[in-house]
C-alpha cells in the first residue's frame, strides 16, 4: 500500500473550494483525469453518505480497473469539517485483487498566507496494483482543474 501526498494552492476562498469538493457536478467536472469522462451515479454529501462514480476512458485501452475502459469506486464520507476537510473511504469495484481495498482520501484546507486556500490532499492505503506515479499524476490534473474551477468557473478541456 502506498501513499500520495499533494499540495496545491487556490486562488479562491476556502468556502469555494469546500463547496466544489461536495458538489456532485463540480465533482464530475474535476475530478477527471484528462482523457477520461466522468459520470456521478450516487452523490450523498453528509457525513456517512455514500457516493459512487465512474471514470472512463475516452479511447479504447485494457486499463480499466472495473472493465477494460472503466475505473468505478465507491465509497463514503467520514469527516466532513465545513471549510476544513473532506474524509472519504473510496474502494475501487473490481475482482482484481492488486487494486481492491479501502483507501482513505482526506482533503485539508487552510488560508494561504498571500490570500487564498492551500489544499493538501493524502491518498493513503493506495493498492499495490495502481503505480504510484500513475495516481499522482492523477490527482494533479484533478486538482488543477479544480482550481481551474474555483478561480475561473470553467475547467479547461
Amino acid at each position: 500500500m502506498a501513499s500520495t501526498k499533494i499540495g496545491k494552492h487556490i486562488d479562491a476562498p476556502r468556502s469555494t473550494v469546500y463547496r466544489l469538493l461536495l458538489d456532485a457536478e463540480a465533482v464530475a467536472t474535476w475530478m477527471v483525469p484528462t482523457g477520461m469522462t466522468s459520470e456521478v451515479h450516487e452523490f450523498e454529501p453528509r457525513e456517512g453518505g455514500a457516493f459512487r462514480i465512474s471514470l472512463t476512458h475516452d479511447e479504447p485501452t485494457d486499463a480499466g480497473k472495473t472493465t477494460d475502459q472503466t475505473d468505478t469506486f465507491n465509497g463514503r464520507f467520514v469527516t466532513l469539517i465545513p471549510d476544513e476537510q473532506v474524509v472519504e473511504i473510496v474502494e475501487f469495484e473490481t475482482d482484481d485483487p492488486a487494486v481492491r481495498g479501502e483507501m482513505t482520501i482526506t482533503l485539508r484546507l487552510a488560508d494561504a498566507a498571500g490570500g487564498g486556500t492551500d489544499l493538501m490532499a493524502l491518498h493513503d492505503g493506495v493498492p499495490s496494483g495502481v503505480l504510484p506515479a500513475d495516481n499522482e499524476l492523477g490527482w494533479r490534473i484533478s486538482l488543477g482543474k479544480l482550481a481551474a474551477l474555483a478561480e475561473t468557473g470553467t475547467v479547461p478541456e
